[in-house]
């Protein structure tokens, strides 16, 4: 037969959760005699059962019952394929609730003058607040605070997010009063803003899927949710006074409905999906191990991760490319970011290696840097390769304005075939430039979207604005190489010239 021997009770409080323990003990033990007492006792921590047994086993059973505020543990897949996690997170925010009013009584502040000998209100300073006609103003409970998302260029990924999902916003303070309208009366304290900090190029979206704003440019910021209005004071008049009063204030208690009124309204809870795209000018795209990390570290100062294993990179590394000298003064606005995104693969659009997700990060790209391997058995083949995956992703992508780079050409097979590289590759497309200014929509052919509807095959696209063989990890024929890429930013700037002249105010 079991018996309770001892309960006990503790609740601790903390910042971040509530957390109830209850431990059971049980004893099974023979058949008690037929003389049985227990004798209790209180004390601080709980209480205790005494009794008398001979034989006995304990039992102690726990249990643990945490709050839903309380944030998840960091999961173990976050830290080890961080590159699942970093441009893409849903995360709940919600904006501070608004301050309450109070319940006034007037009557109560002049009887207690009365008592003091002071029959008379005072006027100038210890009158009541007034607006321009004469009727009083009451104090309101202070506004929730709002929560707003801003781009800061010292943040890099989406990562920090996923370890914390929801951000609450203060809310307003209350109207400090004791129920008795005085001329000390004060507005309760507005909340502060929340702001939540993202990487440049951050696209907030609401959980259905409605674009909210794209930080493109640093200090970019939306309100995503906003506080709570706070509530209003009322006054609390006897029957016979409540005419005579609504003529200086509208804020007169009727009855006790009306005290709905002086609670705060509550913030605004939204669920939003932040997207990270990269902003850069230039996009490096090819298979892994084409060379892609190292061109980055030879024309810029980044330091990304060079190693003889494919997918090396496995997040967009950003490097800054200087400006031409040749422009003289120039040259600082002639500068471009460049952006080394993860290898592709041939089934890449299926899942394969990394997926093609990443591939997002084009979007902003106004020129596209394709770095070829020249020493594998088929560099053409690899090339079509990923401009078959650039298809299916995304066809636009393969419109813009693009540069090919022959890498490793100090390598003997791909010394020999560079001039027939060069050929091969120069005629897979058209002569259609993908820099050439668009026509407005209004003067487009109506025949022209059942073109575009159409599949194109590669050959349909426009070919690269220039081929260069070059040795990055012996620095051959690097100067040649940026001489191409700055000729093909310049050129891309001046098509979007040329095309915000040619559509119409």
């Amino acid at each position: 037969m079991g018996f309770l021997e001892r309960i006990s009770y503790s609740h601790s409080v903390g910042s971040s959760c509530t957390e109830i323990r209850i431990m059971v003990s049980l004893i099974s033990t023979s058949p008690p005699s037929s003389s049985f007492n227990i004798h209790p006792f209180f004390s601080p921590r709980g209480v205790q059962f005494r009794h008398n047994c001979v034989n006995y086993k304990r039992k102690t059973v726990r249990c643990a019952v945490t709050s839903a505020d309380a944030s998840p543990p960091p999961s173990t897949s976050l830290a080890k394929e961080p590159h699942k996690y970093f441009d893409h997170v849903i995360i709940t925010v919600r904006a501070g609730d608004g301050g309450h009013g109070a319940v006034l009584n007037q009557q109560q502040q002049q009887q207690q003058q009365q008592q003091q000998g002071k029959t008379k209100l005072k006027k100038g300073k210890g009158s009541l607040k007034r607006d321009f006609d004469g009727s009083l103003i009451l104090p309101m409970g202070g506004h929730g605070g709002d929560v707003v998302l801003y781009a800061d260029e010292s943040k890099d990924t989406l990562l920090e997010f996923h370890n914390k999902g929801r951000y609450h916003a203060k809310r307003g303070g209350n109207v400090d009063a004791m129920g008795v309208l005085t001329s000390m009366l004060r507005d309760g304290l507005a909340a502060p803003t929340l702001r939540i900090a993202v990487p440049v190029g951050t696209v907030v979206k609401s959980k259905r899927g409605k674009m909210l704003a794209d930080l493109a440019q640093p200090w970019d910021e939306v309100l995503v949710a906003r506080g709570g209005q706070g509530g209003i004071s009322l006054l609390e008049m006897p029957q016979h006074k409540r005419k005579k009063m609504m003529a200086l204030t509208t804020n007169v208690m009727r009855d006790d409905s009306d005290k709905v009124l002086i609670h705060g309204q509550p913030g605004e809870e939204v669920k939003l999906e932040l997207i990270l795209r990269v902003v850069a000018d230039v996009g490096l795209i090819g298979l892994p191990n084409a060379g892609k990390s190292t061109l980055l570290a030879a024309i810029t100062l980044a330091k990304p991760d060079i190693a003889d294993y494919p997918f090396t990179t496995l997040m967009p590394n950003l490097g800054r490319l200087g400006g031409d000298p040749s422009l003289g003064a120039g040259m600082y606005s002639s500068e471009a970011t460049l952006a080394d995104l993860p290898g592709l693969i041939e089934g890449a659009h299926l899942g394969k290696g990394l997926g093609r997700n990443f591939l997002r990060h084009l979007r902003r790209t106004r020129l596209l840097v394709h770095v070829v391997d020249a020493a594998t058995e088929n560099p053409i083949n690899d090339y079509r390769t990923v401009r078959e995956e650039l298809r299916m992703y995304n066809p636009e992508y393969l419109d813009r304005p693009y540069v090919v780079i022959l890498n490793k050409i100090d390598l003997p097979e791909a010394k020999d075939k560079l001039p027939s590289l060069t050929q091969e590759i120069m005629r897979i497309g058209n002569d259609g430039a993908a820099s050439d200014p668009k026509p407005s929509p209004e003067v487009l052919d109506p025949l022209s979207d059942e073109t575009d509807r159409k599949e194109k095959r590669l050959e349909d696209y426009p070919r690269p604005l220039s081929v260069v063989g070059v040795s990055v990890l012996k620095g051959i024929r690097i100067n040649e190489m940026l001489k191409e890429i700055r000729s093909a930013l310049r050129k891309c700037s001046d098509s979007k010239e040329a095309l915000a002249f040619s559509v119409p105010p």
